[in-house]
């Protein structure tokens, strides 16, 4: 495999924390480009109609096409790190994200294959970045910098889209194409990081590994289900809370603004929570004790009052991002080396994005069905309670390989951040 030999074998101490901290500078930007493509559309859904003629029954089309080209995209990256490495291929589906984003805006009838390109690329560069983790020995801090990034970029999106028209003359279409400035500058960062690496030590050329596909490891299948229904609970929670709310009685306004303040709860967590799952201890009764701790949060947040919204969302947005950093986490903790890790992201990431779509649906069905909120809320409790199951087996089952050579894995670990 042409890749990066991460680490840092070989090099003189400030060296090798030169490279780490330019390493951390290029996945910390290439995690802040990986939402706004989404959440720019979602925050101007209203104007795109009249914007750029797209029919109102196409809107929830539009939602959907990411989460379509998640699934379809996730095995682009591992097959893509093979022929370029690892830090190359983030910076080709950065480079590729950012023609998407400007077309998309700026190319009539181009919004909707835009978009699925937009997707196609995001997905690419997400499976790579536990794979770099990996090859870099990166710590807790460099995994949980990622999905706070997940979390940065998201709100940036959604929130700058209508200041950044405002400030270009009430143009729709260059408040979206402006994404791809970051996307460009995401790519320069990570391509440079691949140009630093160490010289591989002669015996980083022998001993592989029996091979054994991931499908027949249940290890590999209890992170991707971990991964997937955290997500499945992220996206019905996201999707119904505000209509949630309002139904207690709380105006649209503040309704959205707790929706907010759900993220924002978040983003503590999904730095933390990597970090403190580098210590086994702690990981053994994390895994398993985030999925309970969100099913109690879901039932309190359905029994109280108004009044006391503010406290349990904040409690609950804390609880339910945690997950996904510990998600991206297990990818790395439990993978043999990068090309593992690389594997089992495609798998964890495809597969878990396809089920998360399951969930908006299911709790919107439910609801209307009932009438009411009630067989929704402990439907996704159960949920939570096998994210519970997921994260036990994830932690407790051999660790993934998929045939690492000692090429393949990471020499010590990198200076910063430990």
């Amino acid at each position: 495999m042409r890749d990066e030999h991460q680490g840092s074998r070989g090099l003189p101490g400030n060296s090798k924390r030169s490279t780490a901290v330019w390493v951390l500078l290029a996945l910390a930007l290439v995690s802040i480009n990986l939402r706004p493509a989404i959440t720019t559309i979602a925050g101007v859904m209203g104007q795109l109609e009249s914007g750029f003629g797209v029919e109102g029954r196409l809107l929830p089309l539009l939602g959907a096409v990411p989460v379509l080209a998640f699934g379809i995209a996730a095995p682009i990256g591992p097959w893509l790190a093979r022929r370029l490495g690892s830090s190359r291929a983030v910076a080709v589906a950065l480079l590729v994200l950012a023609a998407a984003l400007a077309a998309r805006a700026l190319v009539p009838g181009f919004l909707f294959p835009g978009t699925f390109l937009a997707g196609a690329a995001i997905m690419t560069a997400s499976v790579l970045l536990p794979q770099i983790v990996k090859e870099r020995r990166g710590t807790g801090w460099w995994t949980g910098l990622c999905t706070m990034g997940f979390g940065l970029g998201a709100a940036l999106g959604a929130g700058l889209v209508q200041p950044l028209q405002s400030a270009l003359g009430g143009s729709l279409a260059w408040a979206l194409a402006v994404w791809a400035v970051p996307a460009v500058l995401g790519a320069l960062f990570v391509g440079g990081a691949a140009g630093r690496r160490a010289v591989p030590t002669a015996d980083a050329r022998a001993s592989t590994t029996a091979a054994v596909p991931l499908r027949k490891q249940r290890t590999a299948w209890a992170v991707a289900a971990f991964f997937g229904l955290q997500a499945m609970l992220y996206f019905a929670i996201t999707s119904w809370l505000a209509v949630f709310l309002e139904s207690k009685g709380l105006p649209a306004a503040e309704s959205a603004a707790l929706l907010a303040w759900f993220s924002i709860a978040g983003l503590p967590a999904s730095l933390l929570a990597p970090v403190l799952a580098s210590r086994p201890r702690v990981l053994r009764i994390m895994a398993p004790g985030l999925g309970i701790l969100i099913a109690a949060a879901l039932l309190g947040v359905l029994a109280a009052p108004a009044g006391m919204q503010f406290a349990l969302i904040g409690v609950l947005g804390f609880v339910q991002s945690a997950p996904f950093g510990l998600g991206m986490a297990l990818i790395v903790l439990r993978s043999a080396g990068p090309r593992t890790a690389g594997r089992l992201s495609a798998m964890s990431q495809g597969l878990g994005f396809a089920v998360a779509s399951l969930g908006p649906l299911v709790a919107g069905l439910l609801h209307g069905w009932t009438g009411g909120w009630t067989l929704s809320f402990f439907v996704l409790a159960g949920v939570a309670l096998l994210v519970a199951v997921a994260g036990f087996a994830a932690v407790r089952g051999p660790v993934v390989s998929v045939g690492e050579t000692t090429a393949d894995r990471p020499a010590e670990p990198a200076a910063v951040g430990r």
